[in-house]
């Protein structure tokens, strides 16, 4: 049963070491997302599974590696304490990986699941409740963003309709609302570049029957993207 969540953005820049100079724009978010994986080990979780999005889906175990190399940075993370495994994990795991480090995680093991960003609603919704059954109390910690289309400036340059569809997302995230996260237009959110989507809805999937009251930390656009921070329990 899903007994906790805390919804985090997935941008390598969380990561100081790659933010470098522009750091500080991001302290907020930080903190945020500590608060967040904090809710996380008050839960006593029995198993902890970190959900974010990448090209192709997929699990990694305890101890899988991820690097932040590949965009110039020379700092490496593993999914959870012990020994480093062979796998290499996408991404929006890797951040998660690096938050839970930052925390100094070691209230529960912990897996990764890598999802299709393509993936379609219905399938995220039943990959969610079957999350859900693994353990008597299980905590996810999903990764994702909102439109990268907010401004001018933003990687998606400006779409009228992201805005909105953020304000709603934000809005269900910040109400354990997992009708309205089910609902979610995958083909919009594609177009409007919503990371998070899948992960949401798998979110939405696991906490369908858990009775979870939510609250939104943090809500912002810096750069054009939408990032959220928020906490079931």
């Amino acid at each position: 049963m899903l007994v906790a969540a805390a919804v985090c953005p997935c941008p390598p820049l969380l990561v100081p070491e790659v933010a470098a100079g522009a750091a500080p724009e991001l302290d907020a978010a930080r903190d945020a997302c500590a608060d967040a994986v904090g809710v996380l080990a008050a839960s006593r979780p029995d198993l902890l599974v970190v959900v974010g999005p990448a090209e192709q889906g997929g699990t990694f175990r305890q101890g899988a590696v991820g690097s932040f190399a590949g965009i110039g940075v020379d700092v490496s993370v593993r999914l959870g304490p012990g020994e480093a495994g062979g796998q290499r994990l996408p991404l929006s795991l890797t951040v998660g990986a690096w938050l839970l480090e930052r925390a100094g995680w070691a209230d529960a093991p912990v897996e990764g699941l890598a999802v299709a960003e393509r993936l379609e609603p219905e399938p995220c919704i039943g990959i969610g409740r079957d999350l859900a059954a693994r353990a008597a109390r299980v905590a996810l910690l999903v990764m994702g963003d909102g439109s990268a289309c907010r401004t001018l400036k933003a990687p998606g340059y400006l779409d009228e309709r992201a805005a909105s569809f953020d304000e709603v997302a934000s809005a269900a995230l910040g109400a354990a609302d997992t009708d309205t996260l089910m609902s979610l237009d995958d083909r919009l959110a594609y177009e409007l570049k919503v990371a998070g989507r899948a992960p949401w809805q798998v979110l939405a999937g696991a906490g369908g029957d858990a009775g979870l009251a939510g609250r939104l930390l943090y809500e912002d656009a810096p750069y054009g993207v939408g990032y959220f921070v928020g906490v079931w329990s």
